[in-house]
């Protein structure tokens, strides 16, 4: 049992550092806000809150496309900077159009999820990170006759 826990865990360490795992978090989280409280009836004691526009379905399009792009960032990672664009400019509508961006929950999330999406870069291979030396190449201390004649 143990034995499968850790090697699911290093899986899916594997699966995150190789995509902008976070970016698609953090807009995951910024989409369910901004879906959820145009539609909720909270209460606070005896106080009925009401968060219901008229913009619940343009509440609810901002939401699933934040949604819909967290999970492209997931599994497609080549569209990252499309994709964080697009959350950006998501999140900044939902604020007049959604109920301050799900109560700067979403917003905050939002733009925050698509500055890591754009900011994101695919890991590079520990051979590729490192300059192959060049044997024929030689310092030159400064000062020396550079072959001059």
């Amino acid at each position: 049992m143990r034995v499968a826990a850790t090697a699911a865990r290093s899986g899916f360490r594997t699966w995150r550092d190789e995509r902008p795992f976070w970016a698609g978090l953090f807009t995951f989280a910024a989409g369910l806000p901004i879906i959820y409280f145009p539609y909720a009836h909270l209460k606070f004691d005896a106080i009925p809150l009401a968060l219901s526009t008229s913009a619940g379905a343009g509440s609810l399009i901002i939401g699933v496309l934040l949604v819909a792009l967290a999970i492209s960032l997931w599994f497609h990672q080549q569209v990252r900077v499309f994709a964080g664009i697009a959350v950006i400019l998501l999140a900044l509508v939902s604020f007049p159009v959604a109920n301050f961006g799900g109560l700067l929950i979403g917003l905050v999330s939002g733009l925050i999820g698509g500055s890591l999406a754009c900011a994101w870069i695919p890991p590079t291979g520990a051979a590729e990170s490192q300059p192959a030396a060049n044997p024929a190449s030689t310092t030159i201390p400064a000062g020396e006759d550079h072959g001059g004649e």
